[in-house]
């Protein structure tokens, strides 16, 4: 029953992690249509921009704020100068994403080295407490982590329902040809929104650098995880990101610990199902 109530709360924990990183993806895949398959390599290279940032300062909020806002530069320029010109062309897109994602990960060998590094706990969020009713002791990080999760869903949804910005993005995702025609400028648009997946992107590297370690490699495997989650969830639906990320992360969480030798046939079967039953996802729509 332990192992269970464990399960349950890592599970919830990484739901909370790859929705903090699907997040960003999101708002990039939705409007814009663009697997940004650099979206892991830009949430390892922000962990490890933080990393350097809380060795010379020793704050862990600046560590984050400068590991996102260093992020969505990289974010903007690849946007600016590498995507716009491809606009239309899906291969291409890949190609140049994934292009990036290689070079980003050789950049961090070379600064960083091949040796796994982890971000120290801070302080003030370090140790267990007990929960009441599952009658555990759990680390307080990794419901501090839950919680960020839950903050940045409810300020995702205000921003795209109570934003001028924010409705146009859910416009594009339901008729993109229409916001193009109703004079919108939707370059500019598609930088802003790039630039906010990097930001989003590049702060999730430094909280999940904190709880998992920083390697090159790990750029990879989150990028699966957030894909999953976007393809279970459905394009362009924040509701579907998280419903999309526990999924993943209870699957993950159960299979690792119960039948690890089939841990990757357990996180691909609700993929395989859903998309079965429902190509567009849980709750993604057909795009326009």
């Amino acid at each position: 029953m332990f192992l269970v109530k464990m399960c349950i709360l890592n599970g919830f924990t990484l739901a909370a992690l790859l929705f903090i990183v699907a997040s960003g993806l999101t708002l990039s895949f939705s409007l814009m249509r663009v697997v940004n398959l650099s979206h892991g390599a830009f949430y390892l290279a922000g962990g490890f921009v933080g990393l350097s940032v809380l060795n010379a300062s020793g704050s862990w909020l600046l560590a984050i704020g400068v590991a996102g806002i260093a992020i969505a530069v990289l974010a903007l320029v690849e946007e600016r100068f590498f995507l716009r010109w491809a606009r239309g062309n899906d291969l291409i897109e890949t190609l140049v994403s994934l292009s990036i994602a290689i070079i980003i990960g050789d950049l961090v060998l070379v600064i960083w080295g091949g040796y796994p590094k982890t971000i120290k706990i801070p302080e003030m969020l370090s140790g267990a407490v007990e929960i009441p009713i599952l009658v555990v002791y759990y680390p307080v990080y990794r419901l501090f982590m839950l919680a960020m999760a839950l903050v940045l869903g409810g300020g995702l949804w205000l921003f795209l329902k109570k934003t001028n910005l924010g409705i146009t993005i859910r416009a594009g995702v339901d008729n993109f040809n229409m916001v193009a025609a109703l004079g919108f400028n939707v370059k500019r648009i598609f930088t802003m929104v790039f630039a906010l997946s990097g930001f989003l992107a590049g702060a999730a590297g430094v909280v999940g650098g904190t709880l998992m370690m920083l390697v090159v490699g790990e750029d990879w495997r989150i990028l699966t995880l957030t894909l999953i989650v976007i393809i279970i969830g459905g394009l362009g639906s924040l509701i579907g990101t998280a419903v999309g990320a526990l999924i993943t992360g209870l699957a993950y969480s159960f299979a690792t610990a119960y039948i690890p030798e089939f841990s990757l046939f357990i996180l691909f079967l609700p993929v395989a199902v859903i998309l079965s039953i429902r190509p567009q996802g849980l709750f993604g729509k057909e795009a326009a």
